[in-house]
């Protein structure tokens, strides 16, 4: 992937690892658009940068990404880069009362919102580049986040196929694998632990920059690289009773 001069869409930009994403490449000196369905997040990312074009959109409903996409192709055909990058994460158990709601929000927007993203925007003539935001817990999974570890795993899947899918076409896949990050995702308070923002994106720049299409950091890294019985000591470690 070229770093300049592009023109990107970041689902779920206004926040987060997304915003972190936009900050970054409108530097580089790309063209940013960011959608999310929160107005006030949408305005605030607007005001700290002015260049950024914000459009609202609830992408767990297939006629909003629909719309979205219309949207683009009307407005902005020369749209070349699309980031999967839109996603929640619940905390929850299976024994909740509300359990099976919440993990159809999840697999909604984790996992429907960008494979119908994805299937839509091949149809750009100008795209050339689909980066997925998945997760060091697509290889093994956190407990207290079932369905989320479970659609990250999903997603890692569906990018390798799309990968070799789309070659034919010249268009690059690449898989962005976040650790754990202090940002609001499950809920304030929660990542407070965990490394900023900040340094990740400049981590996994610096990979873009090598030509890499899985880019990795901290957690991911060692999560990526390891074997059955490596996975199966981290799962147990993660989800030891407290």
């Amino acid at each position: 992937m070229k770093i300049s001069n592009n023109k990107i869409l970041i689902t779920g930009g206004a926040t987060g690892i997304g915003l972190g994403l936009a900050e970054r490449f409108i530097k580089e000196d790309n063209s940013v658009i960011i959608c999310g369905r929160n107005e006030l997040t949408l305005n605030e990312a607007s005001a700290r940068f002015p260049s950024i074009v914000t459009k609202k959109y609830n992408l767990s409903m297939e006629a909003e990404r629909e719309a979205l996409y219309k949207w683009v192709a009307e407005e902005h055909n020369d749209l070349n880069v699309l980031i999967n990058n839109a996603g929640i994460q619940q905390w929850m158990s299976i024994s909740d009362s509300n359990f099976f709601q919440r993990a159809k929000e999840e697999i909604a927007i984790n996992i429907e919102a960008p494979v119908h993203l994805s299937s839509l925007f091949l149809n750009l003539k100008a795209l050339d580049t689909i980066i997925n935001v998945t997760s060091g817990l697509s290889f093994s999974p956190l407990t207290k986040t079932p369905v989320y570890s479970a659609t990250k795993a999903f997603f890692h899947s569906f990018t390798l196929s799309l990968r070799l899918l789309v070659k034919s076409k010249n268009i690059e896949v690449i898989e962005l694998i976040p650790p754990a990050l202090n940002t609001d995702l499950g809920g304030k308070g929660i990542h407070d632990f965990a490394p900023p923002v900040s340094g990740f994106i400049d981590a996994v720049f610096l990979q873009l920059k090598e030509g890499r299409n899985e880019l990795t950091y901290g957690f991911s890294e060692q999560m990526i690289k390891a074997g059955p019985e490596e996975l199966k000591k981290a799962f147990a470690r993660m989800n030891e009773k407290d």
